[in-house]
């Protein structure tokens, strides 16, 4: 019952920064939701440190991990939000913006793990 509620007060603080972030960064105008990207590449900074400290000789506790990993950084980024605003761009014929933005997201996320469990070492 503990991990849930932990993952429920960490998934719940996570959206809520989601949110914030994306209203003040999305913008019609533009035509790429700077919001989501921030949150998601963020999500995967924070995802990196946070699971290459509980790599690192258990830095950090299971439930700590569960809070922050699972909850939070599960609450902050979307996949859902990506997909759907990758389908507004192409429905829109916006090609360009979408692979700049699809192929941004994955390799900026992959790239930002990798950067988050190397600022551990």
């Amino acid at each position: 019952m503990k991990q849930i509620f932990l993952v429920f007060i960490g998934g719940g603080t996570g959206s809520i920064a989601r949110y914030l972030i994306s209203k003040y960064l999305n913008s019609s105008s533009t035509g790429i939701p700077y919001g989501t990207f921030t949150a998601n590449i963020l999500g995967s900074l924070f995802i990196g440190i946070i699971l290459g400290l509980a790599l690192k000789n258990n830095v950090i506790s299971q439930n700590t991990v569960t809070l922050l990993a699972t909850g939070f950084c599960g609450g902050f980024t979307t996949f859902s939000t990506f997909a759907y605003e990758n389908h507004v761009l192409l429905k829109s014929g916006d090609f360009l913006n979408f692979m700049i933005y699809a192929i941004g997201s994955f390799v900026a996320g992959v790239l930002f793990i990798f950067l988050g469990m190397f600022i551990v070492k």
